[in-house]
């Protein structure tokens, strides 16, 4: 797979960049993409963090991040990312209406990624936090293959099909070399709300992938209603510091700064 692969050529002003990834979908990427950016602003307040939705077909940050505006461009006709919570954004989303389906074939979806890719004004960006696609195809080998990535997040549910297909993933970015930072877990659990007790609905596959991969299990984020609610009104869960998943996020946030902060890793370079 590697044979032939373009040169990686790094985003002018971009440190780090952390893909959030999965092969299946419905399993919270975005959210988990969303939170896990705030929460690097919350836990290291003076670095600066970045936000790329790479989903062109579905993207979700802008009504996460509650951002709805079209981005400006420069002198040099590189677009400027908006910003809330102190993260700077740019999805695809921001430059179709609402309502408007994309209907397209591979080429255009390339294109729509270079550009996201090599005409955006980040400026110095520590953290740059990509939210993936389903699925181990073209967007994501154009992203492993031109830029330098130093580590993926991969989100799943304990459920046997996403556990299958995350796993296929994970092979895909071991075959790339690229370093795999570990697992998150979504919707592990669901809390009764009448004896507080937790339900595993999914069972608990994700220990054995864990096993299978030979990487840690970052986080698990069970089921939570102010979690969906906070993704549809544009404020992610991360940043009410009264919630439990808030906790957990910062927690998940805590982890990736370490493996990034870490001297045994560094940028692939294929």
């Amino acid at each position: 797979m590697q044979r032939g692969l373009p040169k990686q050529k790094p985003i002018v002003g971009v440190k780090d960049i952390v893909l959030v990834s999965s092969g299946k979908g419905g399993v919270g990427k975005s959210t988990i993409a969303t939170n896990l950016a705030v929460g690097l602003k919350l836990e290291a307040p003076d670095k600066k963090i970045g936000l790329l939705d790479t989903d062109i077909f579905g993207p979700t940050i802008p009504l996460m991040m509650n951002l709805h505006d079209t981005p400006f461009l420069t002198d040099t006709n590189l677009m400027e990312p908006l910003v809330n919570y102190g993260v700077k954004c740019m999805s695809f989303g921001f430059l179709i209406e609402e309502s408007s389906p994309i209907i397209w074939r591979g080429l255009m979806v390339m294109q729509a990624l270079e550009k996201l890719m090599r005409q955006v004004n980040w400026g110095d960006i520590d953290y740059l936090v990509v939210d993936t696609p389903p699925g181990t195809g073209d967007t994501h080998l154009s992203l492993v293959q031109n830029l330098p990535i130093n580590g993926v997040v991969l989100v799943t549910t304990p459920q046997s099909a996403a556990l299958q297909v995350t796993k296929r993933g994970a092979v895909m970015y071991n075959m790339l070399k690229i370093p795999i930072i570990g697992l998150v877990e979504n919707m592990s659990s669901v809390k009764c709300p009448n004896c507080s007790n937790e339900i595993l609905i999914f069972g608990d596959g994700t220990k054995q992938l864990s096993e299978d991969l030979q990487v840690p299990i970052l986080e698990k984020l069970p089921l939570n209603c102010t979690k969906a609610d906070g993704g549809d009104k544009g404020v992610p869960v991360v940043l009410d510091a009264n919630n439990g998943q808030s906790e957990l996020y910062r927690h998940l946030a805590k982890k990736v700064v370490q493996f990034l902060s870490s001297k045994e890793n560094s940028k692939v370079i294929l």
